[in-house]
């Protein structure tokens, strides 16, 4: 147990007990524990000379890399605030989430996927009033005004130099700002403070069994909750992280084999990709003592067909909840294993609010996931009315998931709360749905969604994603469902798509779904119940 969970020090204390310990690698360079924090010193004091502090806001716009983890050290040295923007934001939403947050330095990667950054933060720079600052990352010799920077050249003009510390490093105070996915409407600024994310990452970490023998590929950005809290776990752990700047399935398997990966992170899509690609053999993936699938729901066929190569374990949280809530356990009885997402990590409380009464419940319940911790966000940022709106007034966190308390205190988590759907006055859960679908030899992923209906009130639309290489109809798949769910839960529409659109912490987005399917002229013309399916991909 630690007196204070600020990353500084804990991270510092790592590097004077052991310096030459490897903190990261890409496989072809490592990042010692003693190199990683001196770097960072060094950007925290060059920072501190443009006039960066405390409270400061400084945004990271970067692939995953040995600078994203430098400058959320420096930050943290300095008492400043992380902003994880992701690469593959829209222009309009990266100005939104800067403007939001008030960001007044940027770290950017310069060129990435075709867009070049440097061109794209010289144009908002005369649009953003609080940034006052670009560090580029990257390697061409480019003119620069007094407002932008390289990274390398800052880091080296710092060497040596004091870096400015707070009177007292608080760990209630924010380490960052991270913004929601979006799925359910407009991304939020979620405030979370060094305990909320450094004392989940490092439970997380426990329950994972990580040493110092442990080298752990995060297949997530770092500029997701899931990411982000994998790589502090990382760092406070003493294991090493293995570095990929992206996700892609036949590099990722290469990383695994070359670089001896231990443990594996990620979204069950990734899973999923990984086990794709024509390079994927078990036989290649003998390192792997164990792994973590999170960020979207995940079915028993997924979890056995993982298992049979890698020990992995099952996690549920949010951007609000900093990181993990439930957690399955190596001890956990199998069926625990596969069908739910474990029992809470210590000193969290998990109960179920009743939908109809508002009355929080414990075990054996049913409702709305409620949260209470110290894991928990301070607020959504300058928006307390939504802050509000999401907590009850003893404290606990309305997640918006609805799910099952078993008896034995292990949560299952049965989709969520605005994504039920109405149809003839029956209320259906997605998850549900999903799950028995996903038992289709033939499926590779699934996602169901409702279409409103002039009669029905909605329609239950399952959007399909084949295994490649497989033949399957629309009718085909109902004739399924009616074999393995009451009659009411069969699907009235079948899309199917190449790949679903999703987030880049891995989460499908439903709402671009829904549209997709609202473009499908049979979906929505048909003013009788039950149109026919359509068995050819939505593109």
């Amino acid at each position: 147990m630690t007196a204070s969970w600020s990353l500084a020090p804990l991270v510092e204390e790592r590097a004077q007990q052991h310096p030459d310990r490897v903190l990261a690698t890409n496989g072809e360079r490592a990042w010692t524990d003693r190199q990683v924090d001196a770097e960072a010193s060094s950007l925290a004091a060059a920072v501190s000379e443009l006039g960066l502090g405390r409270g400061d806001r400084l945004a990271v716009n970067l692939p995953n890399g040995i600078e994203w983890i430098i400058t959320t050290l420096a930050a943290a040295k300095l008492g400043g605030v992380v902003v994880p923007v992701s690469p593959s934001l829209s222009v309009h939403d990266l100005r939104y989430q800067l403007r939001h947050a008030e960001v007044s330095a940027v770290v950017t990667i310069e060129r990435w996927q075709g867009v070049d950054f440097l061109q794209r933060f010289e144009e908002l720079l005369g649009d953003l009033p609080d940034l006052q600052y670009v560090v580029t990352v990257g390697e061409e010799d480019l003119w620069y005004d007094d407002r932008i920077f390289q990274f390398e050249d800052l880091v080296s003009s710092g060497s040596g130099r004091p870096v400015p510390r707070p009177a007292a490093y608080d760990d209630e105070e924010d380490l960052a700002v991270l913004y929601t996915s979006g799925t359910m409407g407009k991304p939020k600024g979620v405030q979370l403070s060094h305990r909320a994310l450094v004392e989940n990452a490092v439970r997380t970490a426990q329950v994972l069994a990580l040493s110092a023998e442990d080298r752990v590929l995060t297949a997530v950005s770092f500029s997701a909750i899931f990411g982000f809290s994998a790589m502090l776990g990382t760092m406070a752990s003493g294991s090493t992280l293995v570095l990929q700047p992206t996700f892609e399935a036949a590099g990722a398997l290469a990383l695994i084999a070359t670089a001896k990966v231990t443990v594996l992170l990620g979204v069950p899509t990734q899973y999923q990709l990984l086990m794709r690609e024509a390079s994927f053999h078990p036989s290649r993936l003998t390192s792997l003592r164990t792994g973590l699938m999170s960020g979207t729901a995940v079915g028993e066929a997924l979890v056995r067909q993982v298992r049979r190569w890698c020990d992995v374990l099952l996690a549920y949280g949010l951007t609000e909840t900093g990181g993990v809530v439930t957690m399955t356990r190596f001890t956990d009885r199998d069926d625990l294993r596969c069908h739910t997402v474990g029992a809470p990590m210590p000193g969290i409380e998990v109960m179920a609010m009743d939908i109809m009464t508002g009355q929080l419940h414990g075990l054996e319940s049913v409702g709305e996931i409620a949260v209470r911790g110290p894991n928990l966000m301070r607020g959504y940022l300058r928006m307390p009315a939504e802050t509000a709106k999401v907590h009850t007034p003893d404290g606990f966190f309305l997640t918006g998931d609805l799910g099952i308390i078993d008896e034995d205190g292990t949560v299952r988590i049965l989709g969520r709360r605005q994504e039920t759907i109405s149809r003839g006055g029956t209320q259906l859960y997605p998850r549900e749905l999903e799950d028995r679908l996903r038992a289709h030899p033939a499926v590779d992923d699934v996602c169901v969604i409702g279409v409103p209906h002039d009669v029905m009130g909605e329609l239950v639309c399952a959007c399909i994603v084949a295994v490649e290489g497989a033949v399957i109809t629309g009718d085909e798949l109902k004739r399924f469902a009616r074999d393995t769910m009451s009659v009411d839960k069969v699907p009235d529409l079948v899309r199917f798509f190449d790949t679903f659109p999703m987030t880049g912490s891995g989460k499908i987005r439903r709402r671009e779904l829904a549209r997709a399917i609202a473009l499908s002229a049979n979906a929505l013309s048909a003013a009788a119940f039950g149109p026919p399916a359509l068995d050819h991909p939505v593109s």
